[in-house]
């Protein structure tokens, strides 16, 4: 039996929009020419011609938040609490069983950007796949959001998971979403237009604040969803172990076996 892994997540990169303004990745490139400043310090005495080739070693210096990249966001990041009035778990917290699991994609390229998926929405894509949730599935969401990666737009591109549609798929068992929009929800551009139409705060984040009833983590900036079969796989998205934090880069594959 054949195995193919594939890769789910996006670059760390610099000079690409993979978030809004001010909330972007830096990254300083030091090459091994640049770095014998470095080294020397260890070894008193150490000419730079005396290493091969003058070459001393290649590193990076880089700036984040947790968020940055494809990450796994924890309860801890929608709300305090979770359950209903728990403390929500942060990121190394998170049971790890739920970061190994039966994968099931629902494709929602169709819908507009800033669309808001609802529960029925859902039980007609699980329908069409004839699919039936099971505990610890791993949704993955693939939005028009995915193509836009890597174009100034992305983070406004996709449509969103609504607060309904979300604990419809958490009343079944699930723990662990994913998205290869921004956000899990519908982007801020969209939601802030219609708040303003409507001044109703309850759609600001609303599938994030579903955890307030039911704790869940979910994968934001996935990739390459579109080259996934509707089930048939398994993910792997174990992050980052940050004490205490909202968040932890993953690098999320599929895995299948053929």
């Amino acid at each position: 039996m054949a195995r193919r892994i594939i890769d789910l997540s996006i670059f760390l990169e610099n000079d690409v929009i993979s978030d809004p303004i001010g909330y972007q990745p830096k990254i300083n490139y030091f090459n091994h020419h640049e770095t014998f400043s470095q080294i020397e310090p260890f070894f008193p005495g150490l000419k730079k011609q005396d290493l091969p080739d003058g070459e001393a070693w290649a590193m990076e210096k880089v700036e984040l938040n947790t968020h940055n990249g494809t990450h796994l966001d924890a309860p801890y990041h929608f709300h305090s609490t979770m359950n209903r009035g728990e403390r929500a778990i942060t990121i190394d917290e998170v049971p790890l069983e739920w970061c190994f699991q039966r994968g099931v994609k629902l494709d929602f390229r169709h819908c507009p950007d800033g669309y808001v998926v609802t529960k029925q929405d859902v039980i007609n894509e699980l329908k069409r796949i004839n699919h039936t949730l099971e505990p610890l599935d791993i949704v993955l969401v693939n939005t028009r959001a995915g193509e836009r990666y890597g174009h100034d737009d992305y983070v406004s591109s996709g449509c969103g998971m609504g607060l309904d549609a979300t604990l419809f798929l958490l009343s079944h068992g699930v723990k662990l979403t994913g998205t290869d929009a921004w956000s899990w929800d519908a982007p801020f551009s969209h939601t802030a237009q219609k708040y303003q139409e409507i001044q109703d705060a309850s759609i600001i984040w609303e599938g994030h604040k579903a955890g307030r009833e039911m704790e869940y983590c979910h994968l934001e900036k996935l990739h390459n969803l579109e080259s996934l079969p509707d089930s048939g796989f398994m993910v792997s998205c174990f992050p980052v172990k940050i004490r205490g934090a909202s968040a932890g880069w993953t690098r999320a594959v599929a895995i299948i076996e053929d």
